[in-house]
């Protein structure tokens, strides 16, 4: 190299120059190895690289886990099915039982029909009728919730007015500025 900074000779016909005491032959050569060959990686390798989840990726995660969460779901609901046709069965099935050893008498499942209805009614007044208690008490505390709210809102604007009053020469009343304090003094120690 010369000195005053000058480029050193480069032999163009040579391309195993060395730089850092690397050939450009045994750096090129080791790039094409890493990209898989001369044509960069092959569409089998490309393919291969893509196809590894080697990253962390909190969507995927997600997602199973709803999965999961649904499907557990999904087999309580139809275990549920599963349990409430089970019980339903054996009713039925004494049901046939009755019927077959009654002799088939026609009266008797008349009978038998209109007290299972009578039941169902005083069964469904009896439901109908706590429905509409509960429905008259939420109106109720709706209602006593309202007024309370009401008058505590009538409170704080008379105090509001109270306290913005000015003298004619514009200075604040003091009167109700004391009041208050004496009555928030008041409060905190009794």
């Amino acid at each position: 190299m010369k000195k005053g900074g000058g480029v050193p000779h480069r032999n163009d016909d040579n391309d195993e120059a060395k730089i850092g005491g690397v050939t450009n032959k045994k750096k090129m050569k080791k790039n094409m190895q890493r990209l898989g060959g001369r044509g960069g990686l092959s569409l089998a390798s490309f393919a291969d690289a893509k196809a590894r989840n080697d990253t962390y990726n909190p969507s995927v995660i997600k997602k199973q886990r709803e999965f999961y969460k649904n499907a557990k779901y999904v087999k309580k609901y139809k275990k549920s099915i599963s349990q409430h046709e089970h019980q339903s069965t054996p009713s039925t099935a004494q049901e046939l039982l009755e019927g077959e050893n009654g002799g088939g008498n026609a009266s008797q499942k008349k009978m038998k029909y209109k007290k299972n209805a009578r039941n169902l009614q005083e069964l469904y007044e009896k439901k109908h009728g706590e429905q509409e208690k509960d429905r008259i008490e939420r109106e109720a505390m709706l209602q006593a919730k309202k007024e309370e709210r009401e008058a505590a809102e009538a409170r704080r604007r008379a105090l509001k007015e109270k306290m913005y009053k000015k003298t004619r020469s514009g200075q604040p009343v003091m009167k109700y500025r004391i009041e208050h304090m004496l009555e928030a003094i008041q409060g905190s120690t009794s």
